[in-house]
């Protein structure tokens, strides 16, 4: 399962009092959605202080920019840098449950096929379900993708579909518009033809050189009319990868619209708002670096607003030396060391699936 990184400067501010009531607190907070109180916390987790000594800890901790205080409430709520300091110095990922396991090993047996897009949205669906957080996934990268097989399907007199197969089970289709009509034969020889020379070859690859891999291809005027187009167009045919930029899975919102932090109409309406912005979802997902680690994002760490409220917990997979990338959108009050533990698994459960 993918480690995460630590950043062991977070809490260096602190002393070992510091540090324990702050876990409580955010222990409490993501347990129960209301500010923790210091009477709560020195009831329930045993610190060895009095309610007066927490109070006035938890003081100090929201002079340091840990803690904040609701003007409605005796309580105190975790800040984005609370969070931060729980995940960097005091969670620990447990295994998953064996019920976790069998659920998401179970959905991703009911696709019936080890197409990737197909296993990657039951296994988006699945994250969702079992973290209560919304689940989120992009195929893979497509640039350094290899050609498996091209197909050339005739829809109309002015109009083919090319169908890119990929490496790994991915299936793109482009229409490509012609200007003349072209026979069955010329389209059956000029698909042999493409296969010929460009099968095999990764798709940055076809980008780079097809008028030259594509020349003499043609043995007649119908021929050279289809072949022209794609010494012509090719870049723009083969731009596989601006086809997956809106290719985002998503698990159902209904999900995360259950949280106490969605009761309110406009917080409501900003996760649905959220949910509708497929492209710049499609953008921050695919844009993170992960470096073989599992990746946290929280609150004003996100690099866009729209995500400011939010969580992001995301890993990459593999797929026919592809990767993807997997994981959930929640709120900050997130069990966090449960969603890792689940994102986790699910990353490596969907590379093992598709592991040719």
């Amino acid at each position: 399962m993918p480690q995460f990184e630590r950043r062991k400067v977070v809490g260096t501010d602190l002393d070992e009092r510091e540090r324990k009531v702050l876990e409580a607190v955010v222990r409490t907070y993501v347990d129960t959605a209301e500010p923790a109180g210091s009477r709560t916390v020195s009831r329930s987790f045993g610190l060895g202080i009095s309610a007066a000594t927490v109070r006035n800890t938890m003081g100090d901790l929201e002079d340091k920019g840990y803690l904040f205080h609701p003007h409605t409430s005796a309580g105190r709520v975790p800040t984005d840098q609370a969070y931060r300091f729980f995940v960097d110095r005091l969670m620990e990922p447990l295994e998953p449950s064996p019920e976790e396991r069998a659920s998401l090993q179970r959905e991703l047996g009911r696709t019936g096929s080890s197409a990737v897009e197909r296993l990657v949205l039951h296994a988006t669906q699945a994250l969702s379900l079992i973290s209560n957080e919304l689940g989120v996934a992009l195929a893979p990268q497509l640039e350094e993708a290899v050609l498996e097989k091209l197909e050339l399907i005739q829809v109309s007199s002015s109009k083919v579909l090319l169908v890119a197969t990929i490496r790994g089970g991915l299936v793109r289709t482009v229409y490509v518009d012609l200007p003349i009509e072209v026979p069955q034969d010329a389209l059956v020889t000029v698909t042999l033809a493409l296969n010929e020379r460009l099968a095999g070859l990764s798709i940055h690859e076809i980008r780079r050189t097809l008028p030259d891999r594509l020349r003499d291809s043609a043995s007649d005027e119908s021929e050279q009319e289809l072949i022209n187009i794609f010494m012509q167009s090719g870049a723009e045919l083969f731009d596989l990868q601006s086809l997956d930029a809106s290719k985002l899975h998503l698990g159902p919102a209904s999900v995360l619209a259950a949280q106490p932090e969605f009761e309110t109409g406009e917080r409501l309406k900003e996760l649905i708002d959220l949910t509708e912005k497929r492209d710049l979802l499609a953008s921050v997902v695919g844009n993170r670096e992960h470096g073989g680690r599992l990746k946290i994002t929280i609150g004003s760490e996100n690099d866009s607003s729209d995500l400011s409220e939010f969580t992001l917990v995301t890993a990459e997979y593999n797929a026919g030396g592809l990767k993807g990338v997997i994981g959930v959108i929640g709120p900050t009050r997130m069990p966090y060391e449960k969603v890792v533990t689940i994102v986790g698994y699910t990353s490596s459960l969907v590379t093992r699936v598709l592991a040719p």
